[in-house]
């Protein structure tokens, strides 16, 4: 691994840390301020939409004045997010700030401020294994690396969130800025402006690359159904009772951790074979979520899922960075950052109204993507993508 990418990996990992923390108590956080459910998913699809917007501004920057720059603004947004959100808590439920200000506040500091600066944390993270790795097999398990940071900041987020909200439901909040603080520190003692190794002549067109960014959408899509229509089917007490959607989500977590951060760099497949092998294996994981009888059969179609996600999104990712020089990492990196963000934003708002439908339908649905990507992932994205992983 590329010296400069490790404190990169430990920042892009903080801060998903500090997302899911804020995230997971922001349910009980706004009863105490007295705020509806639907405020709450307003909160969550402002700042995905901050972030999607974000990401392909932020890539042209990079481009422009490096990766270093890039992290350092986006870390400052990511001291800025939730030290206002903590300040909005504090006053909001001692009563200093009406309910309206204080949500308004929510929105403008968890949503566009914090948004905008996780964006740029990942979308840096992704173009310096872009800049750093060369050959097929090291920017593939670079890209893996990436992926496995931010599953590991998701997965151990709510966790930690869960042992410090037992003391106290608001020293999750307190503490997300210190934790952003460290992101920044270790950034700044640790990280260089990444000096990009020799590339290859780049082989492969523009208009190649659209299978791929057809996949990996497709992919997170399905996923992000997946995701919410088991919320959905808990709420419902569908197949699901709520107390169990933990151990459900755990698997989905655990699945792209394995997937991205264990069996990229041990199978060292080619891109290519990355996503014609995760894909087909999501659309298994999504057969399994619509048949399942039980909780136990949930999580294993949730862990199957997912597993097949994280392969076919990191060849995803690798295809895309491989299929750009050294030059436009950050562009590349931006635009995939914003193909998951908009997969994600899509995906909650499909599943609401396929669920009213037919609650089985989501699951389908999510299957019928998977399906697609599989057939995208058979278009030949060129020769470099294609080539020798074991390098």
């Amino acid at each position: 691994m590329p010296r400069t990418l490790p404190p990169v990996l430990i920042a892009l990992l903080l801060m998903y840390l500090v997302q899911q923390q804020l995230a997971s108590v922001a349910g009980p956080l706004a009863a105490g301020f007295g705020l509806p459910t639907a405020q709450i998913g307003l909160l969550f699809s402002v700042a995905s939409v901050a972030t999607a917007i974000a990401s392909p501004l932020w890539g042209l920057l990079l481009d422009a004045a490096g990766a270093r720059v890039v992290l350092i603004a986006g870390l400052v947004l990511g001291v800025a997010g939730p030290a206002g959100f903590a300040a909005v808590v504090s006053l909001g439920l001692t009563g200093t700030l009406s309910t309206d200000v204080a949500f308004l506040l929510v929105l403008l500091f968890r949503g566009v401020v914090f948004g905008i600066g996780i964006a740029a944390v990942l979308v840096a993270a992704l173009a310096v294994a872009g800049l750093t790795t060369a050959g097929v097999g090291d920017r593939t398990r670079a890209v893996g690396f990436v992926g496995a940071a931010q599953s590991l900041g998701v997965l151990a987020g709510p966790i930690i969130a869960g042992v410090l909200a037992a003391s106290s439901m608001t020293l999750p909040v307190y503490l997300a800025p210190v934790l952003a603080l460290v992101a920044a520190a270790v950034v700044l003692v640790s990280v260089k402006p990444p000096v990009p190794v020799p590339h290859e002549p780049v082989r492969v067109r523009p208009v190649e690359l659209l299978p791929a960014f057809g996949a990996g959408v497709l992919l997170y899509l399905s996923f992000a159904i997946a995701e919410v229509v088991v919320v959905y089917l808990a709420a419902d007490r569908e197949r699901i009772e709520s107390g169990a959607i933990g151990g459900v989500m755990l698997a989905a977590g655990l699945g792209l951790l394995l997937a991205q951060g264990v069996l990229v760099p041990v199978l060292r497949w080619t891109p290519d074979r990355l996503l014609k092998v995760g894909a087909p294996v999501a659309v298994a994981g999504y057969a399994l979520l619509a048949t399942a009888p039980s909780a136990g059969v949930l999580t294993l179609a949730l862990l199957v899922a997912a597993l097949g996600v994280g392969l076919g999104v990191t060849g995803f990712t690798a295809t895309a960075s491989l299929g750009a020089g050294p030059r436009r990492q950050g562009l590349v990196a931006g635009l995939v950052t914003l193909t998951s963000g908009v997969a994600f934003v899509a995906g909650p708002l499909l599943t609401g109204v396929l669920y009213e439908v037919e609650p089985n339908a989501p699951a389908l649905v999510a299957g019928a993507a998977a399906l697609v990507a599989t057939g995208l992932a058979f278009v030949p994205a060129g020769a470099l993508v294609a080539g020798s992983g074991t390098n």
